[in-house]
């Protein structure tokens, strides 16, 4: 059942809403020309009304109870915030140029994820625009909007999303986010948006004057749970599965990022998110282009993305914070929170082997055993990160790497995540070290709301240890803090690391055995003394092989590799320690014979292939 208004290519509006509890329910139009229309009640609690020589850009309201005025729950657009009335948007208006785009495999990606209030000085879609061609020039291939669903006020990071179907008015509104699709597409970038389904945000969710929308069998960060698995559950499934298909049909999206998987309540048979992965994959087979399911979840469970002929859910991928956080507790030696479980080389290599670090073990933080193992998994199902919204934000201070480690640090870190053999994300501005931090902000008008908020961030913030006060989220001058200064990408050590960058992400479209995301075609050893990782991958026609060695310590590190590596004739063909990456001087030799120790310098990170194949 398709829900919310569908404006027709003859000026025929139809409007469709789910209220099972009323006993009537009338479409108001409001503007251009007020008006009245007593809706119809059909099967299964939904209300309908066929609106002749509508209006283009009408706005209404449904009026439940009588005299209670309520925006539509599937909203398409929220011109005056989330109190105001809907308005039609008319689909078949824009101009899509993008026809031959035929999308990409998730397995290619190399994704960019961006804030798109903070990623401009305007902040919006079309300010975006003129940028894509220096992203496409870096390497990228897609990038990643943080929510866009529309919520209160001109800032936020969108995970206070009230109206799942509106595009954010202040970023644009649809038009806007429409050009911006067309546009990457015909720059050759996907889209990937991130979705919100396990919880809408505290101002302005009239969901709960419709209907059963949320349970209070289960309970979650944000109170109550959306009910997936309850009595009249069928109908809030299929809510959330025509956002699904909303995104991937009206604005031609490649993918969603499914915020906080682990947060959906769903006890039933056959659960939500697996029949998500069902239409998601129906709905590639119809618009012959692929509609991909990208989870987050903090289970560690490999059910996620297994298929279901093996017990799975068929999700697509799944972000892997074990990655990050190995990562993470090495560069910057921070051991609070989260980082508690984490801290050796075997960590990272582990998850550099696997995926998952906690497959089954014990977690310190959280006192019990951890995950499960996804060891059987590909590395497309993984996408892995040294930076994001979430671990970069939701620090007290919102500090980047940048901020945390030196420049070698920086590019070791880089090289990692960029050759690993899963779908590497980079964080807007990652890719040349910005400094400005990002910070966690929000513009809701509710006095009492934002002083829980303010006592909830701090609470959070304790357990990182981290000291000092942290930014006022509701203070216009925390969220320009948090903006990008893209122009320092162009001078000084900024525009190496840009270089260095670009020069990793060529490197793994142009070696056949870094772009394939073979598991099983890579040696993995560390060296825990000396905080050192070999990497060694190849592909399975045997064209290309390739040797990566890095070390975290902070001084030269001396490695045996002999029995480790085969005695090929090995070319390097990058080392973070070179002059030109302002490194502190090369210590490794252009041609490497594994029957000798070799020195790596502090913090460093270089790549071999066999001579033949560079």
């Amino acid at each position: 059942m398709k829900v919310g208004a569908d404006y027709q290519a003859n000026g025929t509006g139809s409007f469709v809403v789910w209220a099972p509890a009323r006993a009537r329910v009338t479409l108001r139009l409001v503007s251009p020309a007020a008006r009245r229309v007593l809706m119809e009640q059909t099967d299964n609690g939904y209300w309908q009304a066929i609106v002749p020589d509508l209006p283009e850009e009408a706005q209404y309201y449904y009026t439940l109870a009588g005299d209670r005025d309520r925006p539509d729950p599937a909203s398409h657009f929220q011109p005056n915030d989330v109190h105001g009335p809907s308005q039609i948007v008319n689909h078949h208006r824009f101009e899509w140029r993008d026809q031959a785009w035929k999308g990409l495999n998730l397995g290619e990606m190399i994704i960019y994820e961006l804030h798109v209030g903070t990623f401009t000085p305007s902040g919006t879609f079309d300010a975006i625009i003129p940028r894509l061609a220096d992203l496409k020039a870096l390497g990228v291939n897609t990038i990643e909007l943080m929510p866009v669903a529309q919520f209160p006020g001109t800032r936020n990071w969108g995970y206070d999303g009230v109206f799942p179907f509106a595009v954010q008015n202040s970023y644009g509104g649809p038009a806007a986010l429409k050009r911006l699709v067309n546009a990457c597409h015909q720059t050759g970038l996907a889209v990937v948006l991130d979705v919100v389904y396990n919880h809408l945000g505290p101002e302005g969710n009239y969901l709960w004057d419709y209907g059963p929308y949320f349970t209070d069998r289960y309970r979650t960060p944000w109170g109550d749970a959306v009910n997936f698995d309850g009595a009249e559950s069928d109908e809030v499934r299929n809510f959330f599965f025509e956002n699904a298909r909303h995104w991937f049909e009206n604005y031609h999206c490649d993918g969603l990022r499914l915020d906080a998987v682990h947060a959906i309540c769903d006890r039933s048979a056959t659960p939500f998110l697996q029949e998500l992965a069902d239409r998601a994959q129906a709905l590639t087979q119809v618009l012959q282009r692929p509609c991909a399911l990208i989870a987050e979840s903090d289970l560690n469970d490999s059910r996620l993305i297994a298929p279901p002929a093996l017990g799975g859910f068929g999700l697509d991928a799944v972000w892997c914070d074990d990655f990050h956080h190995a990562l993470h507790a090495l560069a910057t030696g921070e051991r609070h929170g989260y980082y508690a479980d984490f801290g050796t080389v075997e960590h990272l290599a582990k998850a550099m082997r696997e995926g998952f670090v906690y497959a089954g073990e014990y977690s310190a933080f959280r006192r019990h055993r951890h995950g499960n193992s996804s060891k059987d998994r590909p590395g497309r199902q993984f996408v892995v990160f040294s930076q994001n919204h979430d671990q970069v934000g939701n620090r007290m201070l919102g500090e980047r790497m940048s901020r945390l480690v030196a420049f070698e640090g920086l590019k070791l870190s880089a090289g990692l995540v960029l050759l690993a053999p899963y779908v590497p994300l980079l964080f807007m501005g990652e890719e040349y070290g910005e400094e400005a931090p990002f910070l966690y902000f929000v513009d809701h008008a509710d006095q009492d709301l934002i002083q829980a908020i303010r006592a909830g961030r701090a609470e959070e913030y304790a357990a990182f240890h981290w000291q000092g006060e942290p930014p006022d989220p509701a203070s216009l001058e925390t969220f320009r803090q948090s903006k990008l200064h893209w122009e320092a990408r162009g001078a000084g050590w900024q525009a190496v690391l840009l270089r260095f960058y670009g020069a990793l992400i060529g490197l793994r479209k142009a070696i056949p055995c870094l772009s394939s995301l073979d598991k099983t075609a890579m040696d993995v050893r560390e060296w825990e003394d000396q905080k050192a990782l070999l990497v060694r991958r190849w592909d399975r026609e045997g064209a290309t092989q390739a040797l990566c060695l890095c070390t975290l310590k902070e001084e030269p590190v001396v490695l045996e590799i002999s029995d480790y590596v085969p005695d090929h004739h090995w070319k390097k063909v990058l080392d973070s320690a070179d002059a030109v990456w302002n490194g502190p001087g090369a210590l490794l030799p252009e041609v490497l014979d594994p029957g000798r120790p070799v020195t790596l310098p502090a913090k460093s990170f270089a790549v071999y292939l066999v001579e033949g194949n560079s």
